[in-house]
């Protein structure tokens, strides 16, 4: 009798422990898919992030590009915003304005004719400034961003007007442009594309092109 509870008992142990192996089996299977799944993750990844540096290769001129851009448009329209103000206080000061431009150093700005001298070149007449010491309070001066460079063109056949030495566009009290003002204003990048402020028929303003005129 003691013999069949034994022989029972060591069969009992040999289930329990074959049991074990094979969760153990089972277990081992596991961490082995594990460490391959994750080895293979670490290859996408790998794969991944060098198509990211292949890709980013090639946009990275195209982003650079489109900032330098973004620069050119910003300061054309900084510039036409400035023309806009000229005209406003043109009109209501009843008062010639002008927005002078120093093509050496890419500074521009707006002020009364009166704060400085202007040089007519319909006349010779040289115009003094009137408004003493103080200048102009409400006068502007910006200066272009430090990639782009600023020209004038289109000059008028008969001359063009000077502000205190620095060819400038000149409103007059209605709000049009003077006819001695230049027709063309450019801002180039250093990649060499361009905007240019022309002019419009009328005088009425300067609009901006992506095209010279």
């Amino acid at each position: 009798m003691n013999l069949l509870n034994q022989d029972a008992a060591n069969h009992c142990s040999v289930k329990a422990l074959q049991r074990n192996g094979a969760a153990f089996g089972s277990t081992l299977q596991r961490c082995n898919d594990l460490t391959k799944h994750r080895a293979f993750t670490l290859i996408e990844l790998i794969l991944v992030l060098a198509m990211l540096v292949i890709i980013t290769s090639f946009a990275a001129p195209a982003m650079s590009r489109f900032i330098r851009g973004r620069a050119l448009d910003t300061e054309a329209r900084r510039m036409v915003a400035l023309m806009h103000a000229a005209q406003s206080r043109a009109v209501s000061e009843g008062a010639p304005m002008v927005l002078w431009v120093n093509e050496k150093t890419g500074a521009y700005g707006l002020c009364t004719e009166a704060s400085g001298q202007t040089t007519m070149p319909t006349t010779g007449q040289i115009t003094r400034p009137t408004t003493g010491q103080s200048g102009d309070p409400k006068a502007e001066d910006l200066m272009a961003d430090a990639t782009l460079t600023l020209s004038v063109l289109n000059t008028s056949m008969i001359g063009q007007t000077l502000f205190n030495n620095l060819p400038a566009v000149r409103f007059q009290p209605d709000g049009t442009v003077d006819e001695t003002s230049p027709q063309t204003l450019k801002l180039t990048d250093s990649d060499g594309f361009s905007r240019w402020l022309v002019e419009t028929r009328l005088r009425t303003g300067y609009e901006i092109r992506d095209t010279g005129p």
